[in-house]
């Protein structure tokens, strides 16, 4: 693949409930650590001169503001759990912005979970008072495709017995929310520069890899620099990296990379 180069925004880092969580006194959501502050997990980027962002997190919003994201061509959806797109309604503002129907990109699966949880969206245009976001939703399948010129090439991956996706940018790979890489997906893998893969926690989870399994398998696929994502509140960021092999760090809600 070639090295175009690629700009990676982290816009949330977190799990399903963020961190801090709702009620919680640990060590982590008590944290002064800004890193230790963790959203809903997504990620910003630039691409071939494309801006793609992949899943609207519920905090979408926050997440544009803090960061400055102020466009935004395309939408990409691993799957349709709610912390990875309840912030879609957030897309009216790009609507507006870009000027344009908003394409939103997703396994057959994703697309038809996005039409049961968001009707409101994809009924007739009608003549009615109330904003909503418009968006085309295109279903993509295991295939390479292009979004205006930048090639992005799906990784299928398994979120414990639920298929989902992550996605390839040149030499820039994003896994979030897995438990087992395909050896298919693994060969889609060759030669990724950086990584970022799920690593929910210390203790083992019947759909995420712990933070053992995601550093073996960060070796496994040999990237220069692995980031981990979707993170509880098991693991405190400085003491984590600490620990880490060299190249490998928890990422963070507001990292920015350049390849």
């Amino acid at each position: 693949m070639s090295a175009t180069r690629v700009e990676v925004v982290i816009l949330g880092s977190g799990t399903s409930h963020g961190i801090p969580m709702i009620g919680c006194t640990c060590a982590v959501c008590t944290s002064s650590d800004p890193a230790d502050r963790r959203s809903r997990p997504s990620v910003f980027v630039r691409f071939a001169g494309q801006r793609i962002l992949i899943d609207t997190a519920p905090e979408l919003r926050g997440q544009c503001l803090d960061n400055g994201i102020n466009a935004v061509d395309a939408v990409l959806y691993t799957h349709h759990h709610a912390d990875h797109v309840m912030g879609l309604d957030d897309l009216r503002r790009f609507n507006y912005l870009m000027k344009r129907t908003m394409p939103c990109y997703g396994s057959e699966r994703t697309v038809a979970g996005l039409r049961r949880m968001f009707p409101y969206a994809f009924e007739p245009d009608s003549s009615g008072p109330h904003s909503r976001p418009h968006l085309e939703l295109v279903t993509i399948g295991d295939a390479p495709f292009e979004i205006e010129g930048a090639t992005v090439v799906p990784l299928p991956l398994m979120h414990g017995p639920m298929p989902v996706l992550g996605f390839r940018f040149g030499p820039f790979a994003y896994c979030t929310d897995c438990s087992h890489v395909p050896d298919e997906t693994m060969a889609r893998l060759a030669g990724v520069e950086v990584l970022i893969l799920d690593a929910l926690r210390r203790t083992p989870h019947p759909s995420h890899f712990n933070l053992e399994q995601a550093v073996a398998v960060a070796h496994e696929i040999g990237a220069k620099e692995t980031y981990f994502t979707h993170i509880a509140h098991e693991l405190k960021h400085a003491e984590t990296n600490a620990e880490l092999p060299p190249g490998m760090a928890l990422a963070h809600d507001g990292q920015r990379i350049v390849l």
